[in-house]
């Protein structure tokens, strides 16, 4: 596989014009990510209704991999509850490492499956986890700070 192969339809509409690109006022969520090996760096923020996710946004410069990544996860996580998110994100981690396939028979993973062209190439993973690992951080942060509140 070539590397332009990376560069599906589906990611490039994506880096092009992302989903829920932007920042929130007082995030109950917020995380910070950067990728040393090529200088992607990232901010999520979201907020937390009712145990869900009720808004989530980004912002962030780097690779077509990292923003379309970023993008789609944002979509994907609109209304998971957090251990859902967590879930998913444990999922994602699986599968963009190549420990388990993409699913083939899944609407919620129909545009995440462009990204599994990356698996052949470990720096670009990275690129691709980026998102996810920053989410993941930003949500065991908020959950530390409701931990100590009780």
């Amino acid at each position: 596989m070539a590397v332009s192969d990376l560069y599906s339809e589906i990611i490039l509409e994506h880096y092009k014009e992302p989903h829920n690109v932007g920042e929130l006022d007082c995030p109950e969520v917020f995380a910070k990510g950067y990728n040393e090996s090529c200088g992607d760096d990232i901010k999520i923020y979201a907020q937390i209704k009712d145990g869900k996710v009720e808004e989530i946004k980004f912002k962030g410069k780097g690779c077509a991999i990292s923003q379309s990544s970023a993008s789609m996860m944002t979509d994907i996580m609109y209304g998971k509850t957090i251990d859902e998110a967590k879930e998913f994100i444990k999922q994602f981690k699986m599968k963009i490492t190549g420990e388990e396939d993409f699913p083939s028979d899944s609407d919620e993973w129909f545009e995440l499956s462009a990204l599994k062209g990356v698996i052949k190439f470990p720096v670009r993973v990275k690129c691709a986890s980026l998102s996810w690992h920053t989410l993941l951080q930003g949500i065991k942060e908020f959950e530390n700070k409701n931990e100590q509140k009780r």
